[in-house]
């Protein structure tokens, strides 16, 4: 699936956020717990460099508590990297974050300036509901469709801190095709950019071998199927999505699936683990360097010419004849 979703306010926003990170003293990054590694920009590591940055795994009512917590070690094996957990339904527990960034800036804590952070997320990850939150009031727009923020604007808190709120980016392309596919299961990408059916499959896919339990619950079905088409089908007859002549309609069982997962109304799920995300990026690897010896290879036989004999004895004639013209243009010369 090929997934579309790099306007140019993005494009805008991740020149800016280069720009003004050597001017902040940490650095924010909300990512969605259900996704850490697929919701984390790789563009914003790239240009952390070694500033000291704290990653809020958001929505974490909806991710799998245990999953979660071997995300938490994961990324804190990273060296200046902390980690905390957020959601929505507490927001008590979010400002815990000043504490957590007071702590981390403990030397700019002692003056008299303030401590400037900048906050960064991919879209509709919570981030301008959590920076509400932390400043008690009203500040950034907030909405269920992603790219609600379109430009920068800095946010000073009532506890010295200032928080420079950036607008969600994306990034032009995606290394890990599974994380195409992460990204519009969780909703972060407008369902305009993307197929629901083919979300709806990988979803379906990787929930009947992950959390059949949770299937079988919320479809009321006695066994779970093995495979993602079979079970959408058994879904699509529990939940009425028939169309006439009792055809399922795969399309609108895809639509409620998804629309089930993103609300939490399944479960605590997290579609993604860091064992998951090491054996990827291993295949991605593999896959990288089996395309450029692929290329080589190719770069090489238009170099050489064709392997067969016919074309290969075609090509020597033409460097003879070039060899017996360029000698005889010398010997004019030499007349």
């Amino acid at each position: 699936m090929a997934l579309q979703w790099f306007p140019g306010h993005m494009h805008k926003a991740l020149k800016e956020i280069k720009e003004a990170l050597d001017k902040v003293d940490i650095l924010i990054e909300v990512l969605d717990a259900r996704i850490p590694y697929s919701s984390e920009n790789p563009e914003i590591a790239k240009i952390r460099g070694d500033k000291p940055c704290l990653k809020i795994l958001n929505k974490y009512d909806l991710a799998d508590p245990e999953i979660t917590a071997r995300w938490q070690a994961h990324l804190e094996s990273e060296r200046g990297v902390t980690t905390i957990t957020t959601s929505s339904d507490k927001p008590a527990e979010s400002k815990q974050i000043m504490q957590i960034i007071r702590r981390i800036c403990a030397d700019k804590d002692a003056s008299v300036k303030a401590i400037n952070a900048m906050i960064t997320g991919i879209p509709n990850v919570g981030k301008s509901t959590l920076i509400n939150i932390l400043a008690g009031r009203v500040i950034a727009k907030t909405g269920n469709e992603p790219a609600v923020t379109k430009a920068q604007q800095r946010i000073r808190l009532d506890n010295g801190i200032v928080l420079h709120d950036t607008p969600g980016v994306l990034w032009p392309k995606l290394e890990n095709p599974h994380s195409i596919y992460r990204l519009a299961s969780s909703g972060a990408v407008k369902n305009t950019a993307m197929e629901y059916d083919d979300v709806g499959f990988f979803a379906a896919d990787y929930l009947i071998k992950a959390y059949p339990e949770l299937l079988k619950q919320n479809y009321k079905l006695d066994e779970i199927p093995d495979t993602e088409i079979e079970f959408l089908e058994a879904a699509a007859r529990k939940r009425g999505a028939i169309m006439s002549g009792g055809r399922v309609n795969l399309h609108k069982i895809c639509e409620v699936l998804l629309t089930e997962l993103q609300s939490g109304k399944l479960g605590r799920i997290s579609l993604e683990t860091p064992e998951m995300l090491a054996r990827e990026k291993i295949e991605i690897a593999e896959a990288a360097a089996k395309k450029a010896a692929a290329k080589a290879k190719r770069k090489q036989r238009f170099k050489d010419g064709s392997a067969t004999p016919d074309r290969q004895e075609r090509k020597e004639k033409r460097n003879q004849k070039r060899a017996e013209q360029s000698a005889r243009m010398k010997k004019n010369r030499g007349q």
